[in-house]
């Protein structure tokens, strides 16, 4: 295990990027953090059973097919799709609905993925419970939509299908692990 010393390095660039009164940092403050980082050594000693050391990373290929937990369940798929077609739906002038929509199909895809990273049967559904929760707010939004006549209504059929598929496929993962 490294030194805490070394974390130190990379910790006081990503906090002074953070610290610029916003809460967003400046693509300036978080590339010279990324930079910082990156010039930190890694003293890691890579024994012969050391799973997930330096030399690993550095023989990955981008081109390799290795997925994590959530990229294999078709409900991400399904997911990453849903907050494809959200993105796109909702025209610039509905600012306040469009950066909600844009919230929960997010939070769909990021609840699965945090879920699948997860060990525990309970963590696991709690993750799982919170993305059907957000699918749901997406099918309510577009129904705001189809009331308002902000986007089309193929459009809005194709992502009300698509949220409800996801609500489906999640109920049915949540049942599976508290069973």
């Amino acid at each position: 295990m490294a030194p805490r010393a070394e974390h130190a390095a990379v910790d006081v660039p990503v906090s002074r990027a953070l610290a610029s009164g916003s809460s967003e940092p400046s693509a300036h403050n978080l590339a010279a953090a990324a930079s910082a980082a990156a010039a930190v050594p890694q003293a890691r000693e890579a024994g012969p059973a050391a799973a997930g050391s330096a030399e690993d990373a550095a023989s990955f290929e981008p081109g390799e097919d290795v997925q994590l937990d959530a990229a294999k369940l078709h409900c991400y798929q399904v997911a990453l799709e849903l907050h494809t077609l959200c993105s796109t739906l909702v025209a610039m002038l509905n600012r306040i609905v469009r950066d909600q929509l844009e919230r929960a199909s997010l939070s769909v895809v990021l609840n699965i993925a945090e879920a699948g990273g997860r060990r525990s049967r309970r963590d696991k559904a709690r993750y799982y419970t919170m993305a059907r929760g957000s699918a749901t707010e997406v099918a309510a939004l577009l129904d705001v939509l189809a009331a308002r006549r902000l986007a089309s209504p193929a459009a809005i059929k194709t992502g009300r299908r698509l949220a409800i598929r996801v609500v489906q496929m999640l109920s049915k993962i949540d049942r599976k692990l508290l069973a």
